[in-house]
């Protein structure tokens, strides 16, 4: 099939700052974009070729959304799987696929799937609502601390939550939750895996993500990790074993712990574009946006090799500012060797909302690390 200018359509569900790097790579290509997106000011608008406003959860929207395009993906999870089904059925392409979504959507279910599948995560206890987490803690089946997630709807740190005392129970939502034991870990890991409708597979480095310590989100992306070979080949083969029993079609992300023991747990994966790969951009012979357009358009995969070594910064909305979105000195770290910004395009800034990010490219990964902390230091996102 001819997708480059021609009639084809591609459909992607959700219209953030993963959609709008996406759509670098079809522009790149000449492939005809439709996003769908809840909100009027999203990212994505301004480079899409035709754009839709709708609720990403409303089955009706994204059925008729889909029916427009030959080929449906997403750029967010948290999308209406019926809606993805029902569309299969009638012969639309949908990548990943509904039956993927539907397990990773859901905490518990994507932590039961790797218990079946002899994949390595934490031990957890499902609770279908917050006051059984009381009850077994004073059971003694549940002790401090221990980390709660909400089993539907988390994202960057939301719907995640260490619980050390009895009053930070009162903090937790109700609803459906696991709870995991707190794991001692020396870091926390990423691999993205590409895999085209075909069966090619191709892994990326093992990168390293240092943490806000209470935003819980990824503050700095490492590449390539600071581990022993040893340990890369084996986050590497989990990666692998991970994504051949989902059997994706696109990039899933497999992020993982690795403990003091020397152990690799996967502690959850998406199956999209995602944070920690952000670095290829600059520093992949191609980028996973690239990538995850050749998977489902089953073209050859591209080269994951690495350029050179890399560090991204995440930018996100200074903790003590909400309103329109100011960026202060960009000037100053774009003086700085081997630094690429890239702001996402959210007119409004929040306390630790994604705004955009940050890429520094070195071929000594210390001195990448070390402009990286400038960059961190420099940059501010305010409001007006």
């Amino acid at each position: 099939m001819n997708y480059f200018s021609s009639n084809f359509k591609l459909g992607i569900i959700g219209g953030g700052q993963l959609g709008k790097m996406l759509l670098q790579e079809t522009r790149k290509f000449d492939v005809h974009t439709l996003v769908l997106d809840p909100s009027e000011s999203a990212p994505c608008k301004i480079a899409c070729n035709e754009f839709f406003v709708g609720d990403l959860m409303d089955f009706d929207t994204v059925y008729n959304f889909g029916k427009r395009a030959g080929v449906v993906t997403i750029e967010i999870e948290n999308v209406n799987v019926e809606a993805l089904e029902a569309l299969e059925k009638e012969g639309i392409k949908v990548y990943p696929s509904s039956k993927t979504l539907r397990t990773i959507q859901d905490k518990s279910q994507q932590k039961l799937f790797y218990v079946d599948n002899n994949i390595p995560t934490a031990p957890f206890s499902r609770f279908a609502y917050k006051d059984q987490i009381l009850t077994a803690i004073n059971n003694e089946s549940l002790s401090f601390p221990f980390v709660w997630k909400s089993t539907r709807f988390g994202y960057d740190g939301y719907g995640v939550k260490i619980v050390k005392t009895y009053s930070d129970l009162d903090n937790l939502t109700a609803g459906e939750c696991i709870t995991e034991n707190l794991i001692a870990f020396e870091m926390e890991l990423a691999v993205i895996v590409a895999r085209s409708v075909s069966g090619q597979v191709a892994t990326y480095p093992v990168v390293e993500m240092e943490f806000h310590p209470e935003a819980n989100q990824v503050e700095y992306v490492i590449c390539p990790a600071r581990i022993s070979d040893e340990n890369a080949k084996k986050a590497q083969l989990i990666a692998l074993k991970t994504s051949a029993a989902f059997n994706h079609v696109g990039l899933l992300a497999v992020e993982m712990f690795l403990t003091k023991n020397g152990d690799l747990l996967v502690n959850e994966v998406a199956p999209r574009p995602h944070n920690s790969g952000h670095f290829s951009i600059e520093a992949s012979i191609t980028s996973q946006y690239e990538q995850h357009l050749r998977a489902i358009l089953n073209f050859p995969l591209g080269s994951t090799k690495s350029k050179a070594a890399a560090v991204m910064v995440n930018l996100v909305g200074d903790e003590n500012y909400n309103g329109p979105v100011a960026y202060e000195n960009i000037e100053k770290i774009l003086s700085l060797e081997g630094v690429t910004p890239h702001i996402y395009g959210k007119k409004e800034t929040r306390p630790f909302r994604k705004m955009g990010h940050v890429t520094i490219v070195n071929q000594d990964l210390t001195e990448a690390r070390k402009i990286a902390e400038q960059v961190k230091r420099t940059i501010k996102v305010i409001s007006t």
